[in-house]
């Protein structure tokens, strides 16, 4: 599963950040690093760009850009 298939209000685990060159650089200087906790804030109407929390600050990124990252969806506490 991929971020950008993570829907608003959820939390997930980073597992890996794919891509290559100075993309993958740019993900992983932005805090998008394996085993970090992400919650997706909100999606825009149109899907891009995705706003995200993570490390105490909101970070916001293209839907293409988070189709690189993979991650693991964090089951909800009851």
């Amino acid at each position: 599963m991929t971020l950008a298939e993570i829907k608003p209000g959820k939390r997930c685990t980073i597992v890996a950040v794919n891509g290559q060159g100075s993309l993958r650089r740019r993900l992983l200087d932005m805090g998008l690093t394996p085993r970090t906790e992400v919650f997706v804030r909100k999606v825009a109407p149109m899907g891009d760009p995705l706003e995200l929390s993570l490390r105490g600050y909101e970070l916001s990124i293209r839907k293409e850009d988070a189709q690189k990252i993979d991650v693991n969806l964090l089951e909800e506490a009851e």
